[in-house]
């Protein structure tokens, strides 16, 4: 008889070294609780473009995860940089239809916020792929 399973088991991104990029304090902590739950090792939580670029250029994250709007700006500075450098990158946002800052993007990764930990955790192994 099989036994049906309340949760999936998150991913493992043990060895990944994690950027995560969220102007929204909460939802930065908790990414960090999802990440770290899933054994990555977080290189940076930025709130501003300028701290991601300095962590970026400093640090060279294995992936990233990345809100598009940080308050008036967009995150395209710090994706161009992640994708200058190889760097795979999924965005986790509400404006999945209708961002505008999305369009030179079209062929990474969304997740649309909310999302479980096991969907984040997984489209961001995807990413790796």
């Amino acid at each position: 008889m099989e036994q049906s399973r309340k949760h999936d088991p998150v991913p493992t991104l043990k060895g990944m070294r994690v950027l995560v990029v969220e102007d929204d304090a909460i939802l930065l902590l908790e990414l960090e609780t999802i990440l770290m739950q899933a054994g990555a090792e977080i290189v940076g939580l930025c709130r501003t473009v300028n701290e991601a670029l300095r962590l970026t250029a400093k640090d060279g994250p294995t992936c990233a995860i990345l809100d598009v709007r940080l308050g008036r700006e967009t995150v395209a500075p710090v994706a161009r940089l992640l994708a200058r450098r190889g760097t795979p990158f999924v965005f986790y946002t509400g404006q999945v239809d209708n961002d505008p800052a999305l369009a030179e993007w079209s062929d990474r990764k969304i997740v649309s916020k909310p999302a479980q930990p096991t969907t984040i955790v997984r489209v961001l192994l995807e990413s790796l792929q």
